[in-house]
């Protein structure tokens, strides 16, 4: 389900003649390269908008790669099809003394199709170059030029591409006709644009010089949301044939209605009347929709189509309901034609899709911020999403893949930006149970249940249907435990809009306790550890946690009978922050000891200045779940 439609946001690329630079590495000033991986010496865009059906792009880029974590700023990958044709490429290495040791053009880069695993048709190629060097540091000077037939997607501006990469010079240059309308997204550029105008062309320039590389933080917001950017949208389009006009969200989803969906939804008379006896015995919309969402996830699957209007427009209904595939388009396209034939209305709604959340911009409409597609049905009182290109999801249920950001919902009526539901920190459950016997040997052996919720759900989902070898594979590999084996194994599901996942194994883990004369060392906490997170001085960057979630841990273990009881005392934490809670207490009643641990992460951003706070919660967190206890042995 986690395939885009398209690839949008491509490195469109372009050449210009210029004058020999100097490469040498030590030109490059201290700070510069101070925490740098890679230095951009020099980067020149331009994009000429001619006209909506050709718009020329030019690049030279010059960058010094440092030491091989600096790689792939050297990658140069161009994309392109029917409508984007490379007009050439050309480029020079050099060494750090500044010295040519290499000259390429477009015959040395390869040339594939740029499908995945999982697309069927795809009509675009990929070109892709990576000097061959040993030797750091280096320098790579690229020179390309693309011709875009359309300017519906205009390659935008990040001058800083990554923390690790310092700037020297960039520079973006933007031409159109003096009467050409554009809207601009400028995002952290703090300069004023050089702006200059004829009868015949206006030029826009934004220009950006030393910016340092930067340690990347732990818990940082995506970099693209703090990362200096520029983006144009003209106002009067041209697309793989298609002519349009839009300033604002609810013009283009009124374009992508009309010109991309309005036409691909009929359906046959046969499958209008299956659907009809379908739902017959249903009562309610929401059951006539689970229902038919079934029949799709039973006669469906997902394969990707990057065909048509720029991957941009869905495969007929027709035809995804006579080949049994489709791609997210056209399965949300097909549900809401099946739908509309039991008279229940939906929105074919588009996604800014992945698990760390990012919502369309309200202020700002463009076609390249989306990537994927879901359903909307706006049941009376009881609004309900849907999932189309996973065989497995339950009914009404999106997973962290879409959850709680602004989507982009196509009607007949244009655009609006919908809300999807949030998985919150009380859905996002983990809650274990454990009952383990401790051996005089220092193993444990015994049975464990944990039930997944909310976004959890996910973590385990994935195992249903493996192979029971498979299934003991990957369990070893998620609880990571030294010499842990799984003797048995079976899960269960609740599937609905909150599902659950129940999963039941029993264990035997050898030497988990080691002993040591007449001691025997035990963790308490075997199966969910937290991770240490870095100190910062001077923090930058605000403090993100993208969702939070809750986990509880019950564990009582049988002592063998000759350990001493008495000494077991004074294990108890608890830490209460805006960041979360934490408790763990251990309690012993005869020969049971029971170890509790209940761990809550709120999700939100929080000031910079926070981060030591939030750093010792998790740093004192990790010492309390790595708490030994030293059980004396009698003799």
């Amino acid at each position: 389900m986690r395939f885009l439609f398209t690839i949008f946001s491509l490195l469109l690329v372009a050449v210009v003649g210029f004058a020999q630079d100097n490469y040498d590495v030590d030109l490059i000033p201290a700070n510069l390269r101070n925490r740098a991986n890679a230095c951009i010496r020099n980067e020149e865009t331009t994009i000429d908008m001619r006209s909506p059906d050709n718009v020329l792009l030019n690049v030279k880029r010059a960058i010094t790669v440092f030491n091989q974590n600096g790689e792939d700023e050297a990658r140069l990958v161009l994309y392109y099809d029917k409508n984007i044709s490379i007009k050439g490429i050309k480029g020079e290495v050099y060494n750090s003394v500044g010295k040519l040791t290499n000259k390429f053009s477009q015959n040395d880069f390869a040339d594939m199709s740029a499908a995945d695993g999982f697309s069927l048709f795809v009509d675009s190629r990929v070109k892709h170059y990576l000097p061959s060097v040993n030797e750091y540091p280096y320098t790579v000077v690229y020179n390309y030029e693309i011709r875009n037939k359309q300017n519906l997607i205009i390659p935008d501006w990040s001058p800083k591409p990554a923390d690790d990469v310092s700037v020297e010079k960039s520079t973006y240059t933007f031409i159109c006709k003096p009467a050409d309308q554009v809207r601009i997204k400028t995002q952290n550029y703090s300069g004023t644009p050089e702006v200059i105008t004829d009868e015949k062309q206006k030029k826009t320039t934004w220009k950006a010089n030393n910016i340092l590389a930067s340690k990347t933080e732990p818990y940082s917001p995506a970099h693209e949301t703090y990362a200096t950017n520029i983006q144009i949208a003209p106002q009067a389009f041209y697309y793989y044939n298609h002519k349009g006009s839009y300033t604002n969200w609810k013009e283009l989803g009124k374009w992508i209605y009309d010109d991309l969906l309005a036409e691909r939804k009929a359906l046959s008379p046969a499958t209008i009347e299956m659907v009809k006896d379908l739902v017959k015995n249903e009562k309610t919309d929401k059951d006539k929709a689970r229902k038919i969402y079934q029949y799709l996830q039973d006669k469906t699957r997902y394969i990707s189509v990057q065909i048509g209007i720029g991957g941009f427009q869905p495969i007929a209904a027709s035809e995804v309901d006579r080949l049994g595939y489709g791609d997210c388009k056209a399965l949300v396209n097909y549900m809401q034609s099946l739908l509309s034939a039991a008279n229940i209305d939906s929105y074919y709604c588009v996604v800014s899709a992945g698990s760390e959340k990012k919502s369309m911009d309200p202020k700002y409409a463009s076609m390249v911020q989306g990537n994927h597609i879901i359903l909307c049905m706006p049941l009376k009182g009881d609004t309900t999403w849907l999932e189309c290109t996973s065989q497995k999801i339950p009914f009404g249920f999106l997973s962290d893949f879409t959850d709680d950001r602004l989507v982009l919902a196509c009607t007949t009526e244009g655009g609006k930006l919908l809300h999807t539901p949030k998985l919150t920190t009380a859905e996002n459950l983990q809650i274990r149970k454990a009952d383990l016997t401790l051996q005089l040997d220092g193993s444990v052996s015994g049975k464990m249940n944990t039930v997944y919720a909310g976004s959890q759900y996910e973590n385990q989902e994935s195992l249903i249907g493996k192979s029971i070898t498979e299934q003991h594979k990957l369990l070893k590999e998620a609880y990571n435990i030294d010499n842990i084996d799984f003797e048995a194994v079976s899960f269960a599901q609740k599937k609905d809009i909150s599902p659950k996942l129940t999963e039941e194994v029993s264990i035997n883990i050898r030497n988990y306790a080691p002993v040591n004369g007449n001691k025997m060392f035990l963790q308490l906490n075997p199966f969910n550890l937290r991770r240490s997170i870095p100190e910062i001085k001077n923090r930058t960057h605000p403090v993100y946690i993208n969702r939070g979630y809750t986990d509880e841990d019950t564990i009582i273990y049988t002592l063998p009978d000759n350990v001493i009881t008495e000494l077991i005392t004074g294990q108890d934490k608890a830490f209460k922050t805006p960041f979360g809670e934490y408790v763990c207490k251990a309690s012993l009643v005869g020969n049971k000891l029971t170890y509790y641990r209940k761990f809550i992460l709120n999700d939100g951003t929080f000031p910079a200045a926070q981060y030591n706070e939030f750093s010792k919660f998790i740093n004192d967190i990790n010492s309390a779940d790595y708490l030994k206890l030293a059980l004396s042995l009698k003799k």
